[in-house]
């Protein structure tokens, strides 16, 4: 954590901790995969101002990379003091951190502490991730604003004020393990079914509520399917319990509340992505989490067209 800490006060010592992370002692180009680089230097021997390297196996403008090129930083102007800063803010609690006050600690502008954190969370989200096996506890909750009771809502003509607006959350949890999760359009037994058949072997044990969703999906797991009855207050039977699942949720909703007080459905899954992989590093001490999530940014340019669908 010390690196990390300094790697925030000054640019090349920044430069040494992203190349240290991402090529570890041995650099190659990100394009073509070849170790055979070398450093552009400027005329008094040091490394010239943008940090960059030329791979002798490319050719034409193609040759010169930095370590931004091919990960999330590629394409920002931003020192990567801030990046580092950015990262360590988003990696050392659990509940991660707004972008205004990421904006008021490096005395940056809110889109731009918007544009650093979107593309962090990027980088975080764990697509090609193995499915989840032995005992799997499996767990919906509604995320969004309360609607004001009738008598409190203003009218403006015809129109009532705001109503509450809620999208679903679905998530999976591997006991002692990481966790999986989704924003859904709607939650129904096919997309509770993709969903699971998507991150859970079906080798595992499966444990839920008693949702009449997951009936159908729980016959497709050999390990059994078990559930733990809500509407009998019943929480806990022997080992059968979803506790975990609603432990996840319970740290996702005072990230939402207590951290960012409001998010938009269109960018709720970027959130989630952030938590599933806070959550899933929970073991980690903090140091170790902010090379993780480094790391996890390799590959992972983020063009907006390119941007996925906030729920499935």
């Amino acid at each position: 954590m010390k690196l990390i800490r300094m790697a925030t006060g000054d640019e090349r010592t920044a430069v040494q901790l992203f190349e240290t992370i991402r090529w570890g002692g041995c650099p190659a180009c990100p394009r073509c995969g070849s170790t055979n680089v070398r450093q552009i230097m400027s005329k008094d021997g040091q490394r010239e101002k943008h940090y960059r390297w030329r791979c002798k196996d490319c050719v034409g403008t193609a040759r010169q990379f930095s370590v931004r090129t091919g990960s999330v930083l590629e394409e920002t102007r931003l020192p990567l003091t801030i990046w580092a800063h950015a990262y360590w803010r988003a990696s050392a609690s659990k509940k991660g951190v707004s972008a205004l006050q990421l904006a008021r600690e490096c005395s940056i502008r809110h889109q731009t502490a918007l544009f650093l954190l979107n593309r962090i969370r990027w980088g975080m989200r764990n697509a090609d991730a193995a499915k989840l096996t032995g005992t799997c506890e499996a767990d919906e909750v509604y995320i969004g604003g309360r609607p004001r009771p009738k008598h409190l809502q203003p009218t403006w003509g015809n129109k009532l004020g705001r109503k509450g607006k809620y999208l679903p959350v679905v998530a999976v949890v591997q006991r002692d393990g990481p966790v999986r999760a989704q924003p859904m359009a709607k939650v129904t037994g096919e997309n509770v079914r993709q969903f699971l058949l998507a991150n859970v072997n079906q080798t595992a044990r499966l444990m839920t509520d008693e949702a009449s969703v997951y009936t159908r999906a729980g016959k497709l797991f050999s390990g059994g399917h078990q559930t733990v009855y809500h509407t009998r207050h019943e929480y806990v039977r022997g080992d059968v319990t979803t506790n975990r699942a609603e432990s996840f949720f319970a740290l996702f909703r005072r990230k939402l509340h207590g951290t960012h007080h409001a998010v938009s459905q269109e960018h709720l899954f970027r959130y989630l992505d952030e938590a599933a992989f806070l959550f899933n590093t929970r073991k980690a001490n903090d140091d170790e989490r902010v090379r993780l999530a480094i790391k996890a940014g390799d590959g992972k340019r983020l063009m907006y067209r390119d941007r996925p669908s906030a729920a499935a």
